[in-house]
């Protein structure tokens, strides 16, 4: 305790010096909340945004789907899997669906396309982007058996509108092939076009029919989760449940979907760093100010010495000066950070001028509005980090301090 108070006013000696150091921290930590906190919103909102694309934060499948994802390959009662996954802590919706690729044809023209069978009695646009997307039309009712949902660009290169048909061609679970017609009861528009062309919704009922699938037989049921960084552990509970199975898998979205999850752990890893040098950066600057205190110290340590402190009682003081700027520089940090913070994470900064309203990446589409979200993790790792810079900025100084004798230190001045 008395150690910690003579390093506090040492560092109160040179005021100006503490202070220009503690704003050089400061400015560390409002590189590091700006870095991670504008990944952490782009990252959340890019896997919420592909969730909701069809396949979930997780997805309940066949084993052999995800690698050929053929109409063969199915969950033979997906009502089941449903009702357990609702019952799993965390998870928030789970819908039942079926996904393929199949040929899409009005009048004379025709193009491929994946269709998402869902169910209208159960699909929400909380979970399910095209529904929240619609431009024309309504999605099909229960009751309506042969309605079908289409993206704008699709619309326009068939040239179909409200109630034109549509023939949709696939293959069934046997390999041959089936068409069923379809009327066109909405249009939706993502604002990403190779989506807006080649998905469409069908109704559930028909297409189970149209496979030959049983009752509740579907491809995957979709699992969404309150928390997306829950998805291991909300895997892990789930695929007790059918440990046994050789029919039933739980994937995370990082394997449904590896060409987004390898975009963000790329960029994630960039992010971290451009941190670390700006870390670095900064821990440089701490040393050479405590360096400096040091050497303009020498015969006052020697002194220290000479009256009975012990060299490493002198190295844990300069450490407790290199303490005390981390603390200090987290505080001032929290202070300006803290209006920055607030106003990215309410208003943010739209860059639609540069990118676009309809930028896509990894096959999703981005909010063009950078805006920040701060995980309660990722600020205790900024803490942790900034402090932990801090006291290894100090050690070498604190070693030189440690090291003279007392005789080569009195001799200074």
């Amino acid at each position: 305790m008395q150690l910690a108070t003579m390093a506090w006013r040492t560092l109160m000696r040179n005021k100006r010096r503490s202070v220009i150091t503690s704003f050089s921290v400061a400015f560390g930590v409002l590189l590091s909340v700006t870095f991670t906190a504008s990944g952490d919103y782009t990252y959340t909102n890019m896997i919420n945004t592909s969730a909701v694309m069809g396949l979930g934060h997780l997805s309940v499948e066949h084993p052999e789907y995800q690698d050929t994802p053929t109409l063969d390959k199915y969950l033979r009662d997906a009502v089941a899997v449903q009702q357990r996954a609702l019952y799993t802590p965390g998870v928030t919706a789970a819908q039942i669906r079926i996904m393929g690729q199949a040929m899409f044809a009005s009048g004379a023209k025709s193009v491929g396309g994946a269709f998402i069978a869902i169910d209208p009695a159960q699909e929400t646009p909380a979970h399910n982007i095209f529904l929240r997307t619609l431009v024309e039309g309504q999605c099909f009712s229960p009751d309506e058996e042969h309605g079908v949902v289409v993206g704008a660009k699709m619309a326009e290169k068939l040239n179909l509108r409200l109630g034109k048909k549509l023939i949709f061609t696939m293959t069934d679970k046997d390999g041959e092939l089936v068409s069923e017609l379809g009327r066109v009861s909405g249009i939706f528009k993502t604002g990403d076009d190779s989506v807006d062309g080649a998905v469409v919704l069908l109704p559930l009922a028909l297409v189970r029919k149209g496979l030959g699938y049983e009752p509740n037989a579907a491809s995957l049921v979709a699992i969404f989760l309150k928390d997306h960084r829950k998805a291991e552990s909300v895997r892990g509970m789930l695929s007790r449940f059918w440990c046994r199975s050789k029919e039933i898998t739980v994937l995370t979205w990082q394997v449904s979907q590896p060409d987004l999850a390898g975009l963000i752990a790329v960029d994630r890893l960039f992010n971290y760093l451009l941190q670390f040098l700006v870390g670095l950066v900064i821990a440089a600057g701490i040393m050479n100010t405590l360096l400096m205190s040091v050497m303009e110290r020498q015969r006052e340590f020697g002194i220290m010495v000479a009256l009975g402190m012990m060299p490493g009682q002198v190295v844990r003081l300069v450490l407790l000066e290199s303490c005390w700027l981390g603390i200090l520089g987290l505080a001032v940090g929290v202070v300006i950070t803290t209006p920055w913070f607030l106003y990215m994470a309410r208003i943010g900064i739209d860059f639609s001028g540069q990118i676009g309203k309809d930028y896509s990446a990894g096959g999703v589409l981005v909010d063009p509005v950078m805006k920040f979200r701060l995980y309660w993790e990722s600020a205790l790792c900024i803490a942790a980090a900034v402090f932990s810079l801090t006291i290894l900025a100090g050690i070498f100084p604190a070693f030189k301090a440690g090291r003279t004798t007392p005789v080569e230190n009195l001799k200074q001045g």
